[in-house]
């Protein structure tokens, strides 16, 4: 028997249920979908199997989690998730060149600042007119933290890598209309998170 290489992340149980309904919201039938991040695989095969009619494509910057991901597909049989690509959002080209929406989950905070821009900018590429960028997780708003909790986490954060940390919605959404993304809605989440859609004009 091959061994089990399928990774469990506990988030992922916890926010999916919220996730999807604006994902069904947003994201069209017959749509290409890119997510940025897939980590285990987990959301990827969730959102997949709930939208049969659109394309998913994970992607990860660690080689590592490509083996999860390809094991979650597999244990899912999900006949409209793509194997799983290398991407590193601060590469000028991406293996995915065109997608209708990009869905990047828990990715902002857990990167460099650099990463922020570089990820729009890579949108602005990709994105077909009027597709949508999804990015969910903590935020800061008007310079501060939403939740006492969101401070820890964000100083838990930078304990990891100083270059990490919760960002602020507004330095975020300046850095979108640079790359031609509007900030379209701004939904406030579960455990002191936030869902941000951007669409390209």
């Amino acid at each position: 028997m091959k061994p089990d290489l399928r990774q469990f992340a506990p988030a992922t149980e916890r926010n999916r249920d919220y996730i999807l309904p604006i994902l069904q919201r947003l994201i069209a039938p017959g749509a290409s979908v890119l997510e940025i991040g897939s980590g285990t695989g987990e959301h990827a095969v969730y959102f997949a199997r709930a939208l049969e009619q659109v394309r998913w494509h994970p992607t990860e910057m660690n080689p590592h989690g490509l083996a999860s991901i390809a094991a979650w597909i597999e244990h899912a049989k999900a006949s409209n998730i793509s194997p799983p690509q290398l991407l590193d959002v601060m590469q000028p080209s991406w293996p995915v060149t065109q997608a209708d929406a990009i869905v990047c989950i828990n990715m902002i905070h857990y990167s460099p600042w650099e990463a922020t821009p570089a990820l729009f900018a890579g949108a602005a590429r990709t994105l077909s007119q009027g597709g949508v960028l999804y990015c969910y997780g903590p935020y800061r708003r008007h310079g501060g933290h939403t939740a006492p909790s969101n401070e820890d986490f964000d100083a838990w954060l930078k304990s990891l890598d100083p270059r990490f940390g919760v960002r602020d919605v507004e330095m975020v959404e300046v850095e979108a209309e640079r790359h031609g993304l509007r900030l379209e809605a701004l939904i406030p989440m579960p455990a002191n998170n936030f869902s941000l859609v951007f669409r390209r004009t």
